[in-house]
């Protein structure tokens, strides 16, 4: 049953994949790749191809993070965009663009990690400090820490006339993604392989604290890696494309309906399925009203939050 998921997953994105290459306003068949224009070239090689790599990578990090995340935390549904991870990274960029100007995305992506490392820092130690820990009042706790923090970052945007440059990493976007504005997304790969060495451990940790050390377990440690792997491509993945909500929360909670809470194990089901959804939502974005297209944050955090609320009907239904 797990390879025929697999190999549906497989499937799925080759199909995709190929289906985004040649949906744009710019018609280019299958066909025309044994005889492409010049012009038809320069749409794949600058805007095409880049644009499925962002994606396939997007989806891959952002997914994998919240599984991460679901796992230290013990939470199902707990994610970047519930526990204030986005909105911290968010944070972030709006005090790199005011304090160091015109700062290259390197600048802005370090500044972006160090707040968003802070802010899911603290929920963390929110978390700890909660004595009801429901499966859905820890979720509720971090939206509203998000919501103060995005809060906070309005009224700064607003008070240096910067709430146009915010407005741009409100939301997801893909339509933007060009050759030479997307590569930062690369460092997410290096991250992935450091969470597919340390899934065994992150499994461990999220028996808890005092179960973990009686295995030997530097527990601490391993929940800061963790978290900073969670803040880095929380942070690439802003500053790249914009916030892509609940992406983090619904494909784990998918995965694990079907294939249990081995981390390890749920590692390449979790990256196929958040290739696969985003692809999907993306493709379903650039068609519902060719030849324009809705933006990805609009997509994924419509049919994300449908999801979102049938995971709580469901964990209702089973208490």
């Amino acid at each position: 049953m797990k390879n025929t998921y697999l190999w549906t997953l497989w499937i799925l994105l080759i199909v995709f994949s190929a289906a985004s290459l040649f949906i744009g306003v710019k018609d280019i068949s299958p066909l025309d790749l044994f005889h492409l224009t010049a012009e038809q070239k320069q749409v794949l090689w600058i805007s095409r191809l880049p644009r499925l790599i962002s994606i396939i990578i997007a989806g891959t990090s952002m997914s994998i993070i919240g599984l991460i995340m679901q796992q230290l935390t013990r939470n199902k549904f707990v994610s970047p965009t519930t526990a204030g991870t986005m909105d911290s990274a968010r944070f972030g960029i709006l005090v790199a663009l005011m304090v160091f100007g015109n700062a290259a995305p390197l600048v802005k992506m370090l500044v972006a990690f160090v707040f968003a490392l802070l802010g899911t820092m603290i929920f963390m130690r929110i978390l700890d400090k909660v004595k009801y820990k429901d499966a859905i009042f820890i979720p509720l706790v971090g939206l509203m820490f998000g919501n103060i923090v995005s809060s906070v970052t309005t009224f700064f945007a607003y008070k240096n006339d910067l709430i146009q440059n915010m407005s741009s990493w409100l939301q997801g976007d893909f339509s933007m993604i060009l050759k030479g504005r997307y590569e930062m997304l690369y460092i997410s790969i290096p991250l992935l392989i450091i969470a597919y060495l340390f899934a065994n451990r992150f499994t461990i940790a999220g028996m808890g604290e005092e179960f973990a050390v009686n295995l030997g377990l530097n527990y601490k440690a391993v929940v800061n890696i963790g978290l900073v792997i969670v803040a880095a491509i929380s942070s690439v993945v802003i500053l790249t494309v914009g916030m892509i909500p609940f992406l983090g929360l619904v494909v784990p909670n998918i995965v694990t309906m079907y294939l249990g809470d081995h981390l390890k194990k749920s590692l390449l089901h979790t990256a196929l399925l958040g290739a696969v959804f985003v692809l999907f939502c993306d493709i379903l974005g650039r068609v519902i009203i060719f030849p324009y297209e809705i933006s990805i944050g609009v997509t994924v955090g419509v049919i994300g939050s449908a999801i979102f609320i049938y995971l709580l009907l469901r964990r209702r239904a089973y208490t």
